[in-house]
């Protein structure tokens, strides 16, 4: 008897990554949002503030997309950083050092997201594949010491 199994059907060892222009937009609606909620809460002047939980969505957001999707999340976070969160606000401006410091921050913090998200999901799959090679999955005559 045939049976008709579709190939992506199966337990994959590896989530795939979401697509970059939905990372993309979940960066540009979750950066909007946190950056008015601090503005409204501690108010728009505290940048180191809003560079670090942007960071963390940044990060967050690097565990379910593509290493290529990490530049566009960095760009549209240090967007809404240097726009929204530091005077005078809606206006963009580059302060060499800074900005530079901020993209790299958002930059890195994207990437290692990404990165460590790769490795706790090969891991994982590594652990369900070797679980049902090791010595649990042996018949009684199979063992080495057996024979």
């Amino acid at each position: 008897m045939i049976e008709w199994v579709f190939l992506s059907a199966g337990a994959r060892p590896v989530p795939r990554p979401v697509a970059t222009p939905l990372v993309w937009a979940a960066a540009f609606g979750g950066a909007l949002l946190l950056v008015a909620t601090l503005n409204a809460l501690v108010g728009p002047d505290r940048p180191a503030l809003a560079l670090a939980a942007l960071s963390l969505l940044a990060a967050l957001l690097g565990g379910r997309s593509r290493f290529t999707a990490a530049p566009g999340t960095a760009a549209l976070c240090w967007l809404f950083l240097n726009a929204f969160a530091i005077p005078p606000l809606g206006t963009l401006s580059w302060a060499g050092h800074r900005d530079t410091f901020w993209l790299s921050c958002l930059l890195a913090a994207a990437l290692i997201g990404t990165a460590v998200a790769r490795l706790v999901h090969a891991r994982a799959a590594y652990r369900r594949i070797a679980a049902g090679a090791g010595p649990a999955a042996w018949e009684p005559g199979e063992r080495p010491e057996d024979a």
